[in-house]
This record gives structure tokens, sequence and C-alpha cells, in this order.
């Protein structure tokens, strides 16, 4: 699908429609476009193909994304951009800024590019602005590396889509192994580019297929590079089948892994390299597999989410590996915004697609009535939703509907809804969405201060990062962690791709003081249920098993958990 790539050009003409001051409602307009696209869960081509309607896609909006999908552009973006010195349009996506600060920073200081915007900010000539002072200029440089992280790292939820289209392309031509290898199969959060091994006695279909798939940047007979429409690199490498093991282990990676292997492999008077493992007379003992390249080494299978040279070798060789959490280990998703609030689906819809997805138990999760830009509810509509949700559990007896709310964690530590309130919830997230510059002890005694709330269950996406365009709050992890061992709180890791959060090494952490981890999708769109995974992943990486979260509880513990405190 080419939804993102769609979303990402409607975003863009909003964007520039903000620049020129043209009419809020025609940006607006633009802007739910984008937002509805992106997580549409069908294909835009072939809805717009079937004459569908998209309900919040106008007929001159779809006229211009048909044009896209036919002939590869936007005219009227095409226009909007020529009337914009092109140094800016970039300048607009540093985080901190925007159309209408990127339009001030022209006109005033005459700032065309981020070259200029970088030496400005340096030089402290920002203040000079009105509304710019040293803390946005201090922003401002943040975001620009911020920016070039961006440019130079994908989310890992951008490499999988990309990652899982080319593989699904390039299994139609036979090929007997294929498996994307290198940082994305380690499932780490940011990915430089996407590597993809192949195992075929026939390499020529194979990168004929690959090659078709976007711009050549290099081919020979068993290695090539495209780049696809996203401007993303791809690297195919096409092996026999013997080798496939081997050469999947050494390009999964990490280097430090790979060394410290490698290592161990020459105490054993073996060698090994992508071809194979190979004995002391250079005889090949093992390679079709990564599983006897690991047990020829006299170690368990190592999960590449865990080869990062962090003490998994060590461990393999004793057979003390903790048995990773799997997707099929799931219950419930404890995070899903409804349209009560900011989500973009009916309770009923969030329940057909739990069930859907074989969930036992999910829970709704609407912001508290703070949070005015997320629609955050008021005491009369919360318990409005109680209500329908009430109801709607004699229609559903087949899976558990739990009442949550993600309520918000005020500056000074208190919850954004009396006690009175939060006792009729079956599940409360608390979270901070404001005041993010409050000195690292503050921001530590707010967030502990809410764990002392008996009718708080879980802290959401702790450190409060935006992967590629915020940084985390200052924030004391290890005292939080503490704080949750000793009020019983769980600690969330988001799956939402641009926060995991918790990441994978507190994840550890928390693992080794005994506090449980819960996931949610943080979803406001039906598809958006799916991005669980990127919790298992982030869970996987910080060496997480079953017992560890509370999403792989049944109903009844379930229930026993959330009840323990009060």
């Amino acid at each position: 699908m080419r939804n993102k790539e769609v979303a990402q050009l409607l975003q863009k003409i909003a964007e520039l429609l903000a620049f020129k001051e043209e009419n809020i409602f025609k940006i607006r307009a633009y802007e739910k476009a984008a937002q509805t696209i992106e997580y549409l869960g069908k294909d835009i081509a072939e809805e717009l193909q079937s004459g569908n309607k998209i309900a919040g896609v106008g007929e001159s909006i779809a006229e211009k994304i048909k044009e896209y999908l036919s002939q590869g552009k936007i005219t009227y973006l095409e226009e909007l951009k020529k009337e914009i010195p092109p140094g800016l349009l970039e300048i607009m996506d540093i985080p901190g800024l925007g159309p209408r600060r990127a339009k001030l920073l022209y006109e005033k200081l005459g700032i065309k590019n981020v070259a200029e915007l970088k030496q400005a900010a340096q030089q402290h000539r920002l203040q000079e602005l009105e509304s710019f002072g040293q803390k946005l200029e201090e922003n401002i440089l943040k975001g620009l590396k911020l920016l070039s992280q961006a440019q130079e790292r994908m989310l890992i939820s951008t490499a999988l889509e990309i990652a899982e289209r080319i593989i699904a392309e390039l299994k139609k031509t036979g090929v007997k192994k294929i498996s994307e290898a290198g940082s994305l199969r380690r499932r780490k959060e940011t990915i430089r580019d996407i590597d993809i091994l192949v195992a075929s006695n026939s390499p020529e279909p194979v990168m004929k297929k690959f090659c078709s798939l976007g711009q050549v940047q290099a081919r020979g007979e068993t290695k090539a590079s495209i780049l696809t429409a996203e401007n993303i690199q791809v690297d195919l490498r096409v092996v026999k089948e013997t080798e496939f093991g081997s050469a999947l282990q050494y390009f999964t990676g990490s280097k430090e892994h790979n060394i410290a292997l490698r290592k161990l492999a020459i105490t054993r008077n073996k060698k090994i390299s992508e071809y194979g493992l190979f004995d002391q007379r250079g005889k090949k003992i093992a390679g079709e597999s990564e599983e006897e390249i690991y047990h020829h080494l006299g170690l368990d299978y190592i999960p590449p989410e865990l080869r990062e040279d962090q003490g998994e070798i060590d461990l393999a060789k004793k057979h003390c590996l903790p048995t990773l959490l799997n997707l099929s280990d799931i219950q419930g998703d404890l995070h899903i915004h409804s349209n009560y609030s900011d989500g973009h689906m009916t309770i009923a819809e969030i329940v057909h697609q739990a069930r859907q997805l074989g969930y036992r138990w999910v829970s709704i999760a609407d912001h508290s009535q703070s949070l005015k830009v997320a629609r955050g509810l008021s005491p009369e509509q919360l318990n409005k939703k109680i209500q329908e949700i009430k109801n709607l559990r004699a229609q559903q007896p087949e899976i558990e509907i739990l009442i949550g709310s993600e309520v918000d964690i005020l500056s000074d530590g208190k919850l954004d809804y009396p006690e009175e309130i939060l006792k009729q919830l079956d599940v409360v997230i608390a979270a901070v969405h404001s005041n993010f510059k409050q000195d690292e002890n503050t921001m530590t005694e707010r967030i502990i201060r809410a764990m002392k709330n008996p009718y708080v269950h879980i802290i959401s996406h702790p450190t409060g990062r935006l992967l590629n365009r915020r940084s985390p709050y200052a924030v004391n992890i290890d005292r939080i962690i503490e704080a949750a061992a000793d009020y019983k709180v769980a600690l969330e890791i988001n799956a939402f791709p641009e926060r995991l959060d918790l990441p994978d090494i507190w994840c550890r952490r928390a693992k080794e003081k005994n506090v449980l981890l819960a996931i949610g999708s943080d979803a406001h769109f039906l598809s958006q249920m799916e991005y669980l995974r990127y919790g298992v992943f982030v869970a996987r990486r910080g060496w997480l098993s079953k017992k560890d979260l509370v999403n792989t509880r049944s109903v009844s513990d379930l229930k026993k958990l959330l009840t323990r405190r009060r």
C-alpha cells in the first residue's frame, strides 16, 4: 500500500498552505485527509479505483491523489513548492518549528536554509525575534540534531513495512529461503538501511525482480542495491542454500556479537564466516542453518534481538537464556483511544477488532479532562463512556471490556481526576503530557507522586520521547523503576512506533527489579491496534519473558493484578 506516501504529500501541502497563511479550514482539510489515509487500513489506490468514497477526503483532494497515483506527481503541490524557497521546506521539518515560525525566520532574519538557521542559533541571533527566547533557540539546535538523525535512520515500522512488501514480491520468484537481516532483524527501534538475504540456486530471476522494485544503485550477479519510492536504500544478497544460515547469522550482526562469536570459535579450533563454520583443517561443518552454527559452538540458539554482546553468549553456554515473549502470548491491549477522546473508532469497533486479533480482553483508555488538545473527557463524558461499556459487556461476553483512562499527571504530581472517579475505572494509566521542561528532580518526583496513588496501575511512555522528533524529558529512570517496584506499579512499553517507550535497556533493568511491564498500542485508528507487535519487539530486546508482562495474563489473573493495591 502507498497510503503513508500519499499521506506525507497531503501533509506537505497543508504545511505549505500554512506558510502562505491560507484559509485555516482548507489547511485542516488536508491535515485530516492525510491522517485518515495514513491509518486507513485499506489500500487507498484500490479504494479510489473502486469508486469508494472515503470519509474525511473530499473530491478535490481525491482527484489530486488519483493524479499522483497515475502520474507520480501532484501538480498543485509542485506549484506551491515553487512559491517557497527550497531550504524553508526542510526548516519546516525541524522539531519545534513549523510553517509559521519558518516564515518568521525568513522574513525577519532572511534565513533560507538549515545551514543558515544553525549558524544564527549558534550566534544567538534567534533571540532577536519577539517570540523566540533562549529556550526555543536551544530546542531548535536539538531539533536540528534530531532532523539529522531522522534523515539517517528511519523508524522500524517504516523499514519493516518496506521489507515485508519487497520480500512478498521476491517470494514470487520461487526462492528457497528469504529473510530481512541487519538491525531490522534484530528489531532495533530505528534502522539505517534495509538488508535482505535470499537463498536461491538461480539468482538471476531474483535479481531481476528486485531491481524492478526501485531505482537501481548497484547490481552484480548476486548483490544489488535499490532506492525505493520512499527514497530508502535496500540491499539484497543472494547466497547458496547451504550457506544461508551462516550468511544470515553474519549479516544479522551485531558487529560486537559477531566479534565475540569469532573469538569463541577460535578457542574451539574453529573458524566462522559468512560462508560457514569450519574446523581447523578447513572442512565445513555447519552453515545451512543458524541453529547448527550456534550448536557446533556449544551454544543454545540466540534469538536475533539479543545479539548485542550484552552477556547473551555466556548465558547461551550455560543454557540460561530467557524464553522471550512472543506475540502469540498476548491476551489483550491496555492502551487504546476511542472517539470519546482523540481516537477515530467507536468502542464497538475496537472490541470487534480486538476479537479479530484473538484477544481475551481489551482496555479502552481515553484521555482525561485537562488534555483539551486531545479532547480529554470531562467527568460527565466519562460517565457516558462507562455506561456504554457496561451495556456492551452484556452483548460481548466472549471478551472482557475494561474501563480505562489515560489520566494526566499534573505539574505537581496530582492526577487529573479525583479518587471518586478513579475508583470507577478498571485500568488507570498515568501519563505526563505537559510541562516537559521541568528539571530532572522535579519531573522524577512528579511521576513518583502519581505512582503513590493506590488507583494507578501503569505509568505511560515513561521517558516522553518521540523518536527522531523529541528528546526524552529530564527524568531519573532508575528512581522511577525503584518506585515502580516499591508501589507495585507497571511501566508501559508504548508500542506506537514513534515512542517505543520504555526503551529496551530500561525494560531489562525493570525486569531485574521485578517490575511488570505493560504493552499498549496507543492506537487511535483500527489499523494501529496491530502496532502492539512493535511493543513485543521492544520487550524481546529487553530480555522479557511471558511472566514479565501484564498483557499475558488471563482475565481472572488480570483482575487480581488490577485490584492488588486497592
